[in-house]
């Protein structure tokens, strides 16, 4: 039986309970686990905020968890070619992404190469969202 490989990204910024989460139960639904970490420039691009941990430090953050396999850089938001990259059968996001128009089209485009699009539930009540805004006093 092949091995299956899965694949899931985030920015990682202020490591919490529910990054940890999402990376669990990745890991159960796979062999080998991949994730990829926003870079401070894709964040920056795309949220108009630099993250408070530096790229780097995030990279080696994941590494050091039990449930990932293999850290890579997310320099892009093109899922398709990190599969062309990659190779994964399992791609996991979190439920609050499940039935958005970018979420529809993905799993429009990886349904003719196999790849299974996982919807995991979020935890509730944390997210760096939040912990950025306790850090300024709001």
């Amino acid at each position: 039986m092949p091995k299956i490989v899965g694949y899931t990204t985030g920015v990682y910024d202020m490591f919490h309970i529910g990054h940890l989460n999402i990376l669990k139960r990745a890991k159960e639904q796979c062999d080998y686990l991949i994730v990829g970490v926003s870079t401070d420039e894709l964040v920056l691009r795309e949220k108009n905020k630099m993250p408070i941990i530096p790229f780097q430090d995030r990279m080696e953050i994941l590494k050091a968890i039990k449930y990932v396999d293999e850290v890579v850089p997310q320099v892009d938001k093109n899922k398709f070619a990190a599969w062309e990259k990659y190779h994964f059968h399992k791609m996991f996001v979190g439920s609050d992404w499940k039935g958005t128009p970018a979420w529809q089209q993905f799993e429009k485009q990886f349904s003719p190469v196999g790849v299974k699009i996982v919807y995991l539930d979020h935890t509730d009540g944390i997210s760096s969202t939040i912990l950025r805004k306790k850090l300024n006093g709001k």
